[in-house]
Order: C-alpha cells, then sequence, then structure tokens
C-alpha cells in the first residue's frame, strides 16, 4: 500500500522534472541567443568570472552543509539540523545577494534585459535561477520554524528531505549555469 508520504515523493518528483524542463528551454534560449548583441559588449566582456566562482564556490558549500542538516535530521538531532540549515540559509542568503550585486552593477552600466537578446536570455536564466534560491530560502525559514515547533516528527522530516531535493537541484542547475554562462562566455 502506497503511504501519502510516497504520494508526494512522486508529485515531488514530477515539479522537479518539470522544472527540469524549464531550464532546459532556458538553456536553450540562452545558446541561441548568446552571441546576439546587436554590436553591444559580449558576454564575455561583461560577466564577472571570479564573481560567478565565488557564488559557485558559496552554493557548492551550501549543498553541503544541508546534507550534515539531514544527517542531523536522520539522526534525530535538533538542534544540529537547526544549526546545519541556519547556515545553509546564510550560505544561500549570501549567494542571492552576489547574483542580484551582479545583476545591478550590470543594469547600472546600462546592460539590461532591454540592451539586447543576449542579455535579455542571461538575466531571465540567471533570474529565474536567483528565483527558486529566494524561494528555497523561504521554505528553509518555514522549515526552521516547524523544526522549532514541532521537532523532528516524520511530517517535518518528510518536507526536509523534498526541501533538500530542491536545494541539491538548484547546485546542479547553477553548475551548468557556471559551465555554460560563465565559463564558455569567457572562451568562446
Amino acid at each position: 500500500m502506497e503511504s501519502s508520504s510516497d504520494k508526494h515523493f512522486f508529485g515531488f518528483w514530477v515539479y522537479l522534472m518539470t522544472d527540469l524542463i524549464m531550464f532546459a528551454a532556458l538553456f536553450a534560449t540562452y545558446a541561441v541567443l548568446r552571441t546576439a548583441t546587436f554590436g553591444g559588449p559580449t558576454q564575455g566582456a561583461l560577466l564577472d568570472l571570479n564573481g560567478a566562482l565565488a557564488e559557485t564556490l558559496i552554493l557548492l558549500t551550501s549543498s553541503f552543509t544541508c546534507g550534515l542538516a539531514m544527517l542531523a535530521v536522520n539522526s534525530g538531532k535538533v538542534r544540529q539540523a537547526m544549526a546545519w540549515f541556519g547556515v545553509t540559509f546564510a550560505l544561500g542568503a549570501t549567494f542571492l545577494g552576489l547574483e542580484l550585486h551582479e545583476f545591478f552593477g550590470l543594469a547600472a552600466g546600462g546592460n539590461t534585459p532591454q540592451a539586447n537578446a543576449a542579455l535579455s536570455s542571461f538575466f531571465t536564466l540567471v533570474g529565474t535561477h536567483g528565483l527558486h534560491n529566494a524561494v528555497g530560502l523561504l521554505w528553509m525559514v518555514v522549515a526552521l520554524v516547524q523544526i522549532s515547533r514541532r521537532g523532528l516528527t516524520p511530517f517535518v522530516t518528510s518536507k526536509l528531505q523534498r526541501l533538500a531535493l530542491f536545494w541539491h537541484f538548484l547546485d546542479i542547475i547553477w553548475i551548468f549555469i557556471f559551465t555554460i554562462v560563465y565559463l564558455m562566455g569567457h572562451v568562446i
């Protein structure tokens, strides 16, 4: 007999796959439009590779701390779980802050989504990831409140498992963004 938790996990996997399809479409759009600068600066000239590397290291570290949080959850260690999710939140918020700083810096130089198709596709792809990151941070706050109020009940633990899957999914998407947008943007 299938439990309610199994149905929630199946539904969540379906959601992640639809998100994956959306990101695939955004990557395809970016690949087609990345050189459509209409005489403006190239992506390689505009994007800060060192900043993107720092963002990558921060986000990958947050994935590690999220894993440590889930180890604490699985061991029933409430305080450790809350502490590691707190560190994960701080790292995720730092990542988001750096991404917003990059966006505002580009916009201040006149490099907005309206400037050309390449920038439009860049802001859409990277911004969609940033929006997902913000949703993950909000979810983490709600999860921390639930842990503090209810403890690590099976209901809360199930939600935390889906949160961890979502967070790791965002890290995987970012690795592709870093590789395709930032690294390839500086090479090609």
